[in-house]
């Protein structure tokens, strides 16, 4: 199974993700591009409903069709691998019964956790009705401010891996809606308006208590469910805005506490990652009367090429893309624990108390596929907002979003979300607490293994010499004796031929 999911993995990340896929033009049975989708973005096993009746020579034809500029994507063979690892699914291109995917947050009843962040993914009314359209639960609208926003060019980098047009790592300079404040405010109020079961949130931005008040106000006026605070961008040019104001604790209580007193919706602060101690701002918005928080913004950071030079000059800006999810998991962590803390005094320990009735998350940061918005979910977000995907692959990834997470569930035997909320939290202590006693061994499957030695070369070199390697045979072997069992070997193999023994206690 693994040797399959690698395969078709490693196609369907040459796949160019084609607007009206000329393999799927040609394809009359089936559509190929939606299949080759589906696995790029995490449901390899529910493919294969895309294909179902396609005949040799519709994938022959559709393969025929590709216009990848190296060489064509071997649909033929991936779609027969998908047949091999397909689960059963109710029908051939709908949802899965069952499991809902519903949930509340900040008591606003949202069809799916799914949103778009506020950026440049949603700027105005257009933008957000398809995204609507398409399946999105909600919107975090870009940012108003009352100030004259001024953008440059370019404004955006990216870090690829040379020969991918893909990015893991996008780097932006964009900083708020460039609209008049009354031009955004009646385009909240029109898609709150248009589409009454999504969710319209307003996200907002001011220099004083003034210019808080009036723009949450404004949002409220509208129409709109929430209102989210903009702590944290970290490329404003103007002082005493964005990320300034999320790394003072003081800033963030007195801004929240004006909202919250000046308006009856949802106040949800959002959080700077440039920072030591998210838990302080984060705390401070919790006294202010917060109902939510929502991070990460983007991380402050440098790329080195040219392709970011503004007439020859290059500065800080910030870092999002799938590169930042862990450093996003660690903030959701924290915080989430903090949570977990100052509510458990007045609830019971139960998370589903804990996360009903807390400081409640929206989770931000580097998220692609449904694995990705799971892990936030298990974290304690009770929704997830996504940029940089869209920005790359457009609102259409949220058709592997939901079917992905729905099929999650029903693989659990879950019928909803709320069980998943926070449930690793439990699973993380402090490093004095980890087991020092046991150890886990590496294992060798001799099927998988291909020889490479790439297992060898890291143990020499980054590890600890406990891989001998028999140059005739190319067979790597465990050294027992001078394995530490950390594992660089299992990370580092391309076939997954390296495992896992059983845990036992160290030889003293």
């Amino acid at each position: 199974m693994m040797d399959k999911r690698l395969h078709l993995e490693e196609e369907a990340a040459r796949c160019l993700l084609c607007a009206d896929a000329p393999c799927s033009q040609v394809c009359k049975n089936g559509d190929p591009a939606r299949a080759i989708r589906a696995i790029r973005f995490g449901n390899e096993k529910l493919a294969g409903r895309w294909v179902a009746e396609c005949t040799d020579e519709d994938l022959e034809a559709a393969e025929r069709a590709c216009i990848h500029y190296d060489r064509p994507i071997r649909i033929r063979e991936m779609m027969s691998l998908t047949k091999e690892i397909a689960v059963p699914e109710a029908s051939p291109r709908g949802g899965l019964e069952g499991a809902s995917l519903s949930i509340d947050f900040c008591g606003i009843r949202c069809e799916n956790p799914f949103f778009l962040a506020s950026s440049a993914v949603c700027t105005n009314y257009e933008m957000v009705a398809r995204a609507f359209e398409a399946g999105w639960a909600g919107v975090f609208y870009k940012t108003i401010c009352l100030q004259e926003i001024r953008e440059v060019s370019p404004r955006f980098d990216a870090c690829q891996q040379e020969g991918s047009a893909d990015f893991y790592a996008f780097r932006n300079m964009e900083q708020l809606s460039e609209n008049p404040v009354e031009m955004d405010f009646d385009i909240l109020h029109r898609l709150k308006q248009n589409y009454p079961s999504k969710v319209v949130v307003a996200s907002i931005m001011g220099q004083n208590e003034e210019e808080w008040i009036k723009l949450a106000k404004m949002a409220e006026a509208a129409g709109v469910d929430a209102v989210e605070l903009n702590f944290s961008c970290p490329q404003m040019r103007m002082a005493g805005m964005g990320s300034d104001v999320g790394q003072n604790p003081e800033l963030v209580l007195f801004y929240t506490a004006f909202v919250k007193r000046s308006v009856s919706i949802p106040v949800i602060p959002k959080m700077t990652p440039n920072i030591t101690h998210i838990t302080e701002p984060t705390m401070s918005a919790f006294f202010a009367g917060a109902d939510a928080i929502s991070a990460i913004n983007t991380i402050k950071s440098v790329t080195m090429g040219d392709r970011a030079r503004v007439s020859g000059h290059k500065t800080i800006s910030g870092l999002s893309g799938r590169a930042v999810r862990p450093i996003a998991l660690r903030h959701i962590l924290e915080m989430a624990q903090t949570s977990m803390t100052r509510t458990s005094s007045r609830q019971n320990d139960s998370q589903k108390n804990l996360y009903g009735k807390g400081l409640e998350i929206s989770g931000i940061g580097g998220i692609e596929t449904w694995r990705d918005a799971l892990e936030f979910i298990q974290l304690g977000c009770r929704n997830v907002q996504v940029c940089t995907a869209v920005m790359q692959y457009g609102y259409r990834i949220i058709d592997d979003l939901i079917l992905g997470m729905q099929n999650y569930l029903m693989e659990r035997g879950l019928s909803s979300l709320e069980p998943l909320v926070g449930e690793e939290l439990p699973n993380f202590v402090t490093p004095t607490d980890l087991d020092r006693e046991t150890i886990v061994y590496p294992k060798i499957d001799r099927d998988k293994c291909i020889g490479c030695g790439r297992c060898y070369t890291s143990c020499m070199d980054g590890g600890h010499q406990a891989i001998a390697f028999d140059t005739e045979t190319r067979q790597p072997r465990i050294v027992g004796t001078k394995c530490v069992g950390c594992h660089l070997c299992r990370l580092v193999c391309p076939t997954g031929a390296i495992g896992m023994t059983k845990r036992i206690n160290k030889k003293s």
